[in-house]
C-alpha cells in the first residue's frame, strides 16, 4: 500500500558529503514520522534521526552536527543530508515512516529498500 524508494548513496571519501533522499508514495491519509536508521555489516539497525509531523527532530550522538533530516510535506520526501563524513559512517542507511493510510486507521510502520553508503579513502 505504501512504497519508499531511496535515493543517494554512494562512496564518498572521508570529510564529504552525501544527501539521500527518500520518496513515500500509495495510499497515505498522513506521515507521523519519518527518519533514517541505518546498519553496518555485523550490526544491528540503529536510528539515525527522525521527525516527527509537529517538526520534533531525535538526532543519534554519533551524527549530532554532521547530519541533518528535512522534509518536504507536500510532497511526502524526506531527506538527509550528511557532512564530515566518517569511515564508521559506512552501512545501508533504510528510510522510515510511520503512515496512516486513512482517516480512521492505525499508523504503520514502512520501509524502503536501503541504500549503501561507503565512506573510504
Amino acid at each position: 500500500q505504501v512504497q519508499l524508494v531511496e535515493s543517494g548513496g554512494g562512496l564518498v571519501q572521508p570529510g564529504g558529503s552525501l544527501r539521500l533522499s527518500c520518496a513515500a508514495s500509495g495510499s497515505i491519509f498522513s506521515i507521523n514520522v519519518m527518519g533514517w536508521y541505518r546498519q553496518a555489516p555485523g550490526k544491528q539497525r540503529e536510528l539515525v534521526v527522525s521527525i516527527t509531523s509537529g517538526g520534533s527532530t531525535t538526532y543519534a550522538d554519533f551524527v549530532k552536527g554532521r547530519f541533518t533530516i528535512s522534509r518536504d510535506k507536500t510532497k511526502n520526501y524526506v531527506y538527509l543530508q550528511m557532512n564530515s563524513l566518517k569511515p564508521e559512517d559506512t552501512a545501508v542507511y533504510y528510510c522510515y515512516m510511520e503512515v496512516t493510510t486513512s482517516r480512521w486507521g492505525m499508523s504503520a510502520a514502512y520501509w524502503g529498500q536501503g541504500t549503501q553508503v561507503t565512506v573510504s579513502p
